[in-house]
């Protein structure tokens, strides 16, 4: 999956990918949004990126004008088992905050798992205190639907969530090519 908008490329990661994952993993205020500890070395990050490449739902965020990795983009299957939803999961480098590049990110992959893959929900959730996450997903168009909790192992503590869901009948899509 290769998705191209005005400022990023969404794709697969590659091992050629390493030192921008780890300079992203690696800083404290990054994995610590999505219940995981910032990665200690290159070692560590190399290990995950190894898993990543061949991973279909991982997508790298890539600024076009400098072909840095800036962050990633995932997409799980729905806890319940519906075909039919997938979850979204995102981090962005603590340097690109604020500048519209993981709204456009969501909003062109969004767009594709309902166009191409003919999803009808979408899910994206964040943690209680993360107000920048919660905004965002909000202008995105995704609608508040229930709190939950999401228990980290890795920082072992568990989080009060909210939840969003965005319905494909809820976007300004055009039908399927």
């Amino acid at each position: 999956m290769m998705i191209e908008t005005e400022r990023l490329f969404l794709r697969p990661f590659l091992k050629c990918d390493l030192h921008d994952f780890h300079e992203y993993c690696a800083q404290p205020d990054v994995g610590i949004h999505a219940g995981w500890r910032a990665h200690e070395s290159l070692e560590e990050s190399a290990d995950l990126l190894n898993e990543w490449v061949n991973a279909k739902n991982r997508l790298a965020i890539v600024l076009k004008k400098e072909d840095k990795v800036i962050g990633h983009i995932c997409i799980f299957k729905d806890a319940g088992g519906r075909s039919d939803t997938r979850e979204l999961g995102f981090v962005l480098h603590h340097s690109y905050h604020r500048q519209g590049f993981m709204k456009e990110a969501v909003l062109a992959l969004t767009d594709y798992l309902f166009r191409r893959q003919g999803l009808k929900y979408i899910w994206a959730c964040c943690f209680e205190e993360n107000v920048a996450s919660r905004r965002l997903i909000e202008s995105c168009g995704f609608t508040f639907m229930q709190t939950g909790s999401f228990e980290s192992k890795p920082l072992s503590k568990t989080f009060r969530t909210y939840e969003y869901r965005i319905a494909y009948n809820e976007t300004k899509q055009k039908a399927p090519d």
